[in-house]
């Protein structure tokens, strides 16, 4: 059986906004980032500690009979528990208290106060918490989009998918796998929407997806007080390798009109992709008036054209560097 070619991602210390901005950002590939100040979070984020300073604001998780987390077959229910409950419960191995069986996974992406209008930000969902963590201040303030937890269970793997906005993924406490692909090989990774269909990426089933193989594999694993930086568009899958508490930060790497601002989550796709998807979606209903071979023809030529007017190199360090934050 043929294996996908694996890279590890760099890992740079003592990087301060300069270095950020001058070697790390214009080159648009993953980066882990060790030796950032954090805050106190890093040493004082503990389950005791945790669940008295979060207390029981009501928080919306994600729960599963199995740990890989599925979006498109949605193997996992929405259930609400107090947030200090759903902290004990999600670093527990067994549970006396469950909704579906007793050693069930759980996963928090925390919301905002309006789920339909505005993004997360930990300062205003958990001051308490908010004060021990320090945002690392690569971007511009007015770049900011959101600050988001992402608290699982041992054992938690979160589907693969890609997000549209630059994304800083602070490894608070516990040891998290990150594997990662590129944009460029987007059309080995069978999407569905912004996701992969391809669930269990360590053992692919390669009669179904033959061309998962040809996608270079990007690993890391983040140690508490890690910081991975994750360019927009950059596909990802996390498994938690312990009970472990990230904080998301994104920010805007496009100017702000690019993006749907009915978007409180940041993964819609650009105004001006969206509207292209829209508009091919019309171009191929429009084939279907032709016959098969006639499609299939036309498709061809569709696609060369795309590659042509659309592509770039190969290579990442060849694409455009002149975008830089703020």
């Amino acid at each position: 059986m043929e294996h996908q070619e694996k890279v590890t991602v760099p890992i740079v210390t003592e990087v301060d906004i300069k270095k950020f901005r001058r070697e790390v950002y214009p080159e648009r590939r993953p980066v882990v980032l060790r030796g950032v100040n954090l805050g106190p979070c890093v040493e004082r984020w503990s389950v005791d500690f945790l669940a008295q300073k979060g207390g029981d604001k009501e928080v919306k998780v994600h729960v599963s009979t199995v740990p890989k987390m599925d979006f498109l077959r949605k193997n996992f229910v929405y259930k609400t528990l107090p947030f200090n409950d759903f902290i004990k419960r999600a670093s527990e191995s067994k549970h006396s208290n469950f909704f579906l069986c007793e050693d069930e996974s759980y996963y928090l992406r925390s919301l905002g106060e309006d789920v339909r209008k505005e993004p997360a930000d930990l300062s205003k969902q958990f001051p308490n918490l908010a004060e021990d963590f320090h945002i690392p201040q690569y971007f511009e303030p007015h770049q900011f989009f959101s600050s988001v937890f992402r608290i699982s269970s041992c054992g938690l793997q979160l589907w693969t998918h890609y997000d549209v906005m630059d994304n800083l993924l602070a490894q608070v406490t516990g040891r998290k796998r990150v594997v990662l692909y590129s944009p460029q090989d987007a059309l080995h990774l069978y999407l569905s929407g912004d996701k992969s269909e391809v669930l269990d990426i360590d053992s692919p089933d390669l009669k179904q997806f033959p061309e998962f193989v040809k996608a270079k594999r990007y690993e890391c694993v983040l140690e508490p007080g890690d910081l991975l930086f994750i360019p927009a568009l950059w596909f990802h899958n996390t498994l938690a390798l312990q009970f472990g508490v990230g904080v998301n930060v994104f920010w805007r790497h496009l100017p702000a009109e690019s993006y749907d601002k009915k978007d409180p989550y940041g993964n819609k796709d650009p105004l001006a992709a969206a509207r292209a998807l829209q508009a091919l979606e019309r171009v191929i209903h429009t084939l279907d008036e032709l016959p098969p071979d006639y499609r299939d023809f036309y498709g061809r030529r569709m696609i060369q054209r795309i590659q042509k007017r659309t592509y770039c190199s190969a290579v990442p360090e060849d694409s455009d560097r002149s975008s830089k934050p703020g």
